[in-house]
């Protein structure tokens, strides 16, 4: 079993990517497909001017996306300060943007600085997972929860253990192995989670959408890629087959990354 990080491992971890990535999408996660898959998803339940919030935006990669294509005043927060450097570069870079539209600063959602009932929504994609513990993921949600007004919604993009366990049966079918959580990540149990928020928050629906596109590259690809030789590299996640199948509708519920929607009560 794969040893998990500290908390201030994972730190340096993000600080490492930061550092490595600066303003690329790649800061954040290398599979750049899944992430327009959920900016498109997330960008689904936001509206021209509301005020929302996004909990750890690393370079703000998906928050310029959701800003310039829903209109949307947002906050991008990160812990850390090399990925909202970068983000503030983003975002001067935008020129299709109005500035005032977007701010980011440093923060950490297990201690927010904004007030209660602040924002109409709180966007958290992928940061909940690398809380390296259930009792820090608690705090960190709860958290996120205060900020929102009544009715407001909690858009949480983020690995599930359910998604992992049925991505990976499906592996075994046909003879691969199993995809290990990453060491940085802990990732979440989908009816804990609807449980520990269920005094403050409704779960609205829990939507699948990277189903299809994990199905297709972490199980029909490795298996084309040994067909095909060792010039194919399954792990690539910028080959055409990738922005292909990141164009699919989503069927099933073998996707690791899923949308779990929230509205305040």
């Amino acid at each position: 079993m794969t040893s998990r990080f500290s908390s201030e491992r994972i730190m340096e971890f993000w600080t490492e990517q930061a550092l490595a990535h600066g303003q690329e999408a790649g800061a954040s996660w290398s599979d750049v497909r899944v992430m327009e898959m959920e900016v498109r998803e997330i960008a689904k339940r936001l509206g021209h001017g509301m005020r929302v919030l996004d909990v750890g935006c690393a370079n703000g990669f998906s928050t310029l996306q959701l800003a310039r294509s829903t209109g949307i005043n947002v906050r991008g927060i990160d812990y850390i300060p090399e990925m909202i450097e970068a983000a503030r570069l983003n975002l001067a870079e935008s020129k299709d943007i109005p500035q005032a539209q977007v701010e980011f600063d440093v923060g950490n959602i297990l201690s927010l600085a904004e007030a209660d009932q602040s924002f109409d929504a709180v966007v958290v994609i992928r940061v909940v997972i690398n809380l390296e513990n259930w009792q820090r993921q608690q705090q960190g949600l709860l958290e996120c929860a205060r900020v929102l007004r009544p009715g407001g919604l909690l858009l949480l993009s983020e690995a599930t253990l359910q998604g992992l366990s049925r991505l990976n049966a499906l592996r075994r079918e046909w003879g691969l192995d199993d995809i290990p959580m990453p060491p940085f990540n802990f990732y979440l149990d989908e009816p804990k989670v609807a449980a520990h928020l269920e005094g403050s928050l409704e779960l609205v629906e829990i939507v699948n959408f990277a189903s299809t596109y994990f199905a297709a590259t972490r199980v029909i690809k490795p298996l084309l890629a040994k067909l095909a030789g060792d010039f194919v590299n399954p792990a690539d996640p910028l080959m055409e087959f990738n922005r292909w199948m990141s164009t699919a509708p989503a069927w099933g519920d073998y996707g690791t990354q899923k949308l779990l929607v929230f509205r305040k009560r």
